[in-house]
């Protein structure tokens, strides 16, 4: 009686009496959101359905049309460039019984380990960030994960970093180097040393490039060897195998192709390459007084000058990559190629992103 009266007497104390579990605690959540490519035939088919059950069509930018409808707890935007977003809590539900079944007529939500086997396999993911950027470094990153963080990195919503936020981002970045068993390694060089290589005969963007990557992974698999690995492709040339190669990797396949990013592991490295260039940017912001802008814009073209008003014209080489047009430019209209040559960029056209 007297440990009864001592149990209740500590239910009292801390204001509760245990709690029941949660049937529903350990199910996965369901989907909130999901985006998928139509092509107009899908999408007028998809149309004709909302009108057909009496959807409520609401106004969306850029769209050819968009329906929400309250009782599926579901709103969808059918955007002019073929990209259809769905969300709301009934998002799941309504792909699983009306997109793949009506509309796509392939069932593909939830069969990801039966149509990608190779994704859930152990294995390296590679990308980089920061090359079309003329701000800040060129960072490479390798990330080396299993099933169960890949598994695990789905749920979280681990995607290519250029659909994410930043803040987001760095989120995600946390979760990934966070995840037991997991290998991260990046690898970048400073604005000076950059600059430094890029000046050197025959330097090359995608040579420099193809040495980070083949830095971080081996340097990955150094910790976590894997049997293969995936690359998001920037060259047609297999310039990371090389580099390998002069590295002694062996028992090791690279694997290339374009928008890689749909493997969760190579989407893992892009959220912690793009989130190392975002603290690197952040650091470089704030010597230069006030957030950097990313990309090559006309914004950017008047931070530059700025620089060069502020700091020098041979500071400008410790925020930004001098080989783009964009530095170029921005020199020759300060009237500061004498103190800073650059040499006038040719057109390129050739393979690979910005």
């Amino acid at each position: 009686m007297q440990i009864l009266f001592v149990l209740f007497a500590l239910f009292v104390a801390n204001g509760s009496m245990p709690k029941k579990p949660d049937a529903d605690s350990d199910q996965p959540k369901k989907l909130s959101s999901y985006t998928i490519k139509l092509d107009d035939a899908q999408m007028e088919t998809l149309r004709a359905i909302c009108e057909a059950r009496g959807w409520t069509p609401f106004e969306v930018a850029y769209t050819r049309f968009a329906f929400k409808n309250e009782p599926a707890k579901v709103n969808l935007s059918a955007y002019t460039s073929g990209k259809l977003v769905i969300a709301g809590k009934g998002t799941e539900d309504f792909v699983r019984d009306v997109i793949e079944p009506e509309v796509t007529k392939a069932a593909k939500l939830g069969y990801d380990e039966v149509l990608n086997p190779d994704w859930f396999e152990a294995h390296a993911g590679l990308d980089e960030s920061g090359k079309g950027d003329f701000f800040g470094p060129v960072v490479a990153a390798t990330v080396i994960a299993e099933k169960t963080a890949i598994e695990a990195w789905r749920a979280a919503g681990v995607q290519d970093s250029k659909k994410i936020t930043e803040s987001r981002i760095l989120e995600l970045d946390r979760l990934i180097r966070g995840t037991p068993w997991v290998t991260v390694r990046t690898c970048f060089c400073s604005m000076p040393k950059y600059n430094e290589l890029m000046r050197r005969p025959r330097a090359n963007l995608n040579l420099l490039l193809a040495w980070q990557h083949a830095t971080a992974l081996s340097q990955a698999l150094a910790e976590k060897p894997v049997k293969w690995g995936l690359l998001d492709q920037f060259s047609e040339q297999p310039l990371v195998q090389r580099e390998l190669a002069k590295k002694k990797v062996e028992n090791f396949e690279l694997r290339m192709r374009t928008k890689a990013e749909s493997d969760p592991v190579v989407a893992a490295a892009s959220i912690v390459a793009r989130a190392e260039y975002v603290r690197l940017m952040r650091e470089l912001s704030r010597k230069f007084g006030e957030p950097l802008q990313k990309g090559a814009s006309a914004r950017v073209k008047e931070q530059a000058h700025q620089i060069i008003q502020k700091f020098g014209i041979q500071a400008l080489g410790d925020f930004a990559k001098l080989h783009f047009r964009t530095a170029y430019e921005v020199v020759k209209d300060a009237g500061k190629l004498d103190e800073l040559p650059l040499p006038e960029p040719k057109e390129r056209f050739g393979f690979g992103r910005d």
